[in-house]
């Protein structure tokens, strides 16, 4: 039990600061891409490359907007204080997959480990994302089996925790909410965007030994940080409010 409690409590621990998770990924790729060299890739491998990397990053996006435009009120979100669950989702991409805003983050931080274009980052990416969330679903099914016992249970065995399945798919009644989307995910656009920014300039800096911003970037980083500073003051102005949302 003692082994029990101290993973739940570290599950906790990384829970409360997931969102220093970007700025580590961030640092540890200036390394990775000095040591990469991709000159045996053609311009065409490399677009590919891109390509998935950037649909990667928008399949987890919009993974997590579905998630969170179906949540209800009274569920953790972007919350950090503390585990939160007034109600158990067990309906809609919650009858797929028991974490799916996990799963968006995979592939959010996943498009932009991709874009580095070096396959041993990858690899140690997806073994320490799953080392350090294993921990946070633990800690967060702990809480959700002590508020809803059988209940949740029964739900945990039959779905998935992060690899989906559409077996046992069950349509939801919550309406898709855009306030809600807008209000919650505004920062993971504009981090997201950044990212790839960040790992062109410093791609750049090191083959060409200059800064150089790529137009596109800079633009796509440009804009997405304009548009979550303006849903930033929406939000801080009560104008994304719904009162059956949290």
């Amino acid at each position: 039990m003692a082994l029990i409690h101290s993973f739940e409590k570290n599950g906790n621990f990384l829970f409360k600061h997931r969102g220093q998770i970007p700025i580590v990924l961030f640092l540890s790729a200036i390394p990775i891409i000095y040591f990469t060299d991709n000159s045996f890739l053609s311009k065409t491998a490399e677009t590919i490359i891109v390509i998935l990397a950037v649909l990667l990053s928008i399949a987890g996006f919009l993974i997590r907007c579905y998630a969170i435009g179906k949540t209800p009120k009274g569920t953790s979100g972007r919350n950090t204080d503390k585990q939160v669950a007034e109600t158990l989702n067990t309906s809609g991409i919650y009858s797929v997959v028991r974490h799916p805003l996990y799963l968006g983050n995979y592939l959010m931080w996943l498009g932009i480990v991709v874009f580095t274009f070096n396959i041993y980052f990858i690899i140690i990416f997806s073994l320490l994302f799953w080392i350090y969330y294993e921990c946070i679903m633990f800690a967060e099914e702990r809480f959700l089996e002590k508020k809803f016992g059988d209940v949740f249970l029964e739900w945990s065995k039959l779905i998935p925790a992060f690899i989906p399945s559409f077996k046992r798919y069950q349509k939801s009644n919550i309406p898709f909410s855009l306030k809600s989307v807008f209000r919650r995910e505004y920062s993971g656009i504009a981090a997201t965007a950044i990212g790839f920014a960040f790992v062109d300039l410093v791609r750049v800096f090191f083959r060409d030994e200059a800064f150089y911003w790529n137009r596109l970037s800079i633009y796509v980083a440009l804009a997405s940080i304009i548009i979550a500073f303006l849903f930033r003051i929406l939000k801080h102005n009560h104008l994304l409010d719904e009162y059956d949302r949290s």
